[in-house]
């Protein structure tokens, strides 16, 4: 078994700059400034670099390292990353760091997708495993697709500990499992010159075809965007399916077509997705041909949402749609791009509420987390008030239970989602 920590406790004398070890084990040591423990006395998974005193010298980004306050009073273990984040805390306990760690927190994730009943579910082999701090592993996300996981780090210390999560997925799903795809060369910081390369860690199996409530959609886990799909979507799809019937839909920024499979299963008439990437649209064709070939429903076009938006009604025979569905990237990944990022969904929601026909059904979304749900709801508004509609919110939607989030770490929360009715 390979282990980085050992249960001993440290030592140190603050301001040196060092600590030293009784055991001499080597476990590198981080201590806080005076008060800045709070946080972690309320459970919160992230130490800011602005907390830290001093530390031990030559820590390497990704190691596991304790964590003192002050006083030098133990109070976490975790792993170390140069960044605004600088620890993402594993354990509030004294324990080891290894294959048995990482086996028993994914035992209790899958312990939680079965309760849910998104695992062992004959029409339903799709779902998030691990789901980063709301699972307790705070950088690591696990998608389980049919007989594959992908597996995706967002920390340097998950990336170095890839092997040993690898090892224990394998002991805790068993045969189900035949195959760990690793894919994390988009997410990890650049700076940090890991060399790190997609590629399966178990199996490699090309069968790409998994089933989420009985349909059955290609993942691109080689080179699509995230894990390959959007699982967090699931409930929401399924809502979607119940609005659907006799409706001519507008799927914008369908990415593999989920929302529009669905739609089409729900009974609508129409079902037009659009996507500005070529291959999106080749692979949302691919999905809608798994499960209804030769269905002359469905037509999707590789075009820019906003000059699809305003070409709607220019043309006598262009459809009017009476359902639409705005589930865009993420306009804001950080902070400092908020502003821009609500002026977006503002335009982009006052052109849909502009185009969708009287008694249509908007299904408006934000995944950007640092767009709190008041803020998307008031850009919104706004685009509604700017586009002189009346408008009811019939749902608000948020991520599914298979993407918990940390009642300590509400950061968690990114999934934003309103369904309107458009008078």
């Amino acid at each position: 078994m390979n282990t980085r920590y050992n249960k001993t406790a440290r030592r140190g004398t603050e301001g040196t700059g060092s600590a030293v070890s009784d055991s001499g084990n080597g476990i590198k040591a981080i201590y806080l400034k005076r008060g800045k423990d709070e946080s972690l006395r309320r459970f919160h998974p992230w130490i800011f670099s602005g907390a830290i005193a001093h530390a031990d010298d030559d820590i390497e980004e990704g190691e596991v390292v304790e964590v003192f306050t002050s006083d030098h009073e133990y109070i976490a273990t975790g792993h170390y990353q140069i960044g605004s984040i600088m620890v993402r805390v594993l354990s509030f306990d004294r324990e080891a760091i290894d294959t048995e760690f990482y086996r028993k927190r994914l035992a209790v994730a899958l312990d939680v997708r079965h309760c849910i009943g998104v695992a062992g579910n004959a029409d339903n082999n799709t779902y998030r495993l691990i789901h980063g701090e709301g699972d307790n592993l705070p950088g690591l996300v696990i998608d389980i697709y049919d007989h594959t996981a992908v597996m995706q780090a967002h920390s340097v210390g998950m990336h170095c500990d890839r092997r040993q999560i690898a090892e224990a997925l394998k002991q805790v799903m068993g045969e189900e499992l035949e195959n760990i795809f690793y894919k994390s060369e988009t997410t990890l910081p650049f700076k940090a010159e890991l060399g790190q390369e997609n590629g399966f860690l178990l199996g490699g199996s090309k069968e790409d075809v998994a089933i989420e409530n009985g349909l059955k959609f290609h993942v691109d886990w080689l080179h699509g965007q995230k894990t390959g799909f959007f699982v967090d979507q699931r409930n929401n799809r399924s809502l979607l399916q119940h609005y659907s019937k006799d409706r001519t839909v507008l799927n914008m920024f369908c990415y593999t077509g989920g929302f529009s499979f669905y739609a089409m299963r729900g009974g609508a008439k129409l079902v037009h997705s659009v996507d500005s990437s070529q291959k999106a649209i080749d692979l949302t064709n691919a999905n809608v041909e798994l499960n209804f070939p030769g269905d002359p429903r469905h037509h999707a076009y590789a075009e820019d949402a906003f000059k699809f938006l305003d070409s709607i009604g220019q043309d006598a025979d262009s459809p009017k749609y009476d359902l639409i569905i705005l589930d865009p990237p993420a306009f804001a990944k950080h902070k400092d791009a908020l502003r821009n990022a609500l002026k977006g969904y503002t335009r982009l929601n006052q052109k849909a509420f502009e185009k969708i026909t009287p008694g249509g059904i908007l299904f408006t979304f934000s995944c950007s987390q640092v767009v709190t749900k008041d803020n998307f709801r008031n850009a919104v508004f706004t685009a509604a008030a700017q586009a002189g509609r009346k408008v009811r919110i019939l749902h608000q939607l948020h991520q599914p239970a298979d993407h918990p989030i940390n009642i300590y770490h509400p950061e968690g929360e990114y999934l934003k989602g309103l369904v309107l009715y458009v008078e």
